[in-house]
């Protein structure tokens, strides 16, 4: 009989089996939906598949994730679940009343909050530039719309900025980490003006969303991503608590302000997450 140490060391070979399988599987998948629906509905094909892709992981990597805010007022008018019918549960819709893309600006403490941005936000997300050329991630990266930034590049800094303008403009949800890096605890650090300054020069809603984790550390901190997923997938299930705030116009905002305002709410948010997640047990 296997000792539970065994087991905890089985988890991070057979997730990641488990992993590759379900990336290449539901690729083709989306691949052979995408090849059977018309132009106009590949985005609404797209969005659905990143949402199941989202949620098979959650259930993979054992995370327990438990959203708030994603009330159904709010969820009116998503394409994700076809034109003209309500957005899915518990799923956040990429564009607002008026048919711009939302900025989601997020805090950013793991490689698992990815799965939970696929789970729970129609959003594209903006990644560090190396990510594209991983294996097997890269590759699912780069088929979802994933925008590559290279934070060491001004040219690049300035490329992103532009297509998350494009992105908003054309009815798109962005997804950004605007500390820049993955930090561990619950402050949450200096934002990035990237996101607020594309938010800001088309009108675009922000939603600020406040992400803990509880059990064993989940934090990606001085160490390899390997070294990473295999702790994190050591445990056999991660509580998660989300918290969505109600968004923040832009308009008439300056980007400092934007972002200091999103700061302010991404931390209290943290906070609220914390305690609702201690409370739970």
């Amino acid at each position: 009989m296997l000792s539970a140490r065994s087991l905890d060391a089985l988890r991070f070979p057979l997730r990641t089996a488990g992993f590759v399988g379900l990336t290449f599987g539901m690729y083709g998948l989306l691949e052979v939906d995408t090849a059977l629906s018309s132009a106009t509905d590949r985005e609404v094909v797209l969005h659905t598949w990143m949402r199941r892709y989202g949620r098979a992981l959650l259930k993979l990597y054992g995370l327990d994730a438990r959203a708030s805010g994603l009330c159904q007022s709010e969820l009116a008018g998503s394409r994700a679940g076809g034109a003209g019918d309500p957005a899915p549960a518990g799923y956040y819709p990429g564009r607002d009343s008026a048919g711009l893309g939302r900025l989601f600006v997020m805090n950013h403490r793991s490689a698992l909050d990815v799965m939970i941005t696929l789970a729970f936000f129609e959003a594209t997300v903006v990644s560090r530039a190396d990510l594209a050329g991983w294996p097997v991630i890269g590759m699912a990266a780069r088929r979802v719309g994933t925008l590559f930034v290279d934070r060491s590049s001004k040219r690049s800094g300035t490329a992103v900025v532009q297509a998350m303008c494009s992105a908003l403009q054309g009815g798109r949800g962005v997804m950004v980490y605007p500390e820049g890096t993955t930090f561990s605890g619950d402050e949450v650090r200096p934002f990035r003006a990237g996101g607020f300054t594309a938010a800001c020069r088309v009108g675009a809603e922000i939603v600020p969303v406040g992400l803990v984790y509880g059990g064993a550390d989940s934090s990606y901190v001085d160490e390899s991503f390997t070294a990473h997923m295999a702790r994190v997938s050591r445990a056999r299930r991660i509580p998660v608590a989300l918290e969505v705030g109600s968004p923040i116009i832009t308009v008439g905002q300056d980007v400092g302000a934007a972002r200091d305002e999103a700061h302010r709410a991404v931390q209290a948010l943290v906070h609220r997450a914390r305690a609702r997640l201690a409370a739970d047990g």
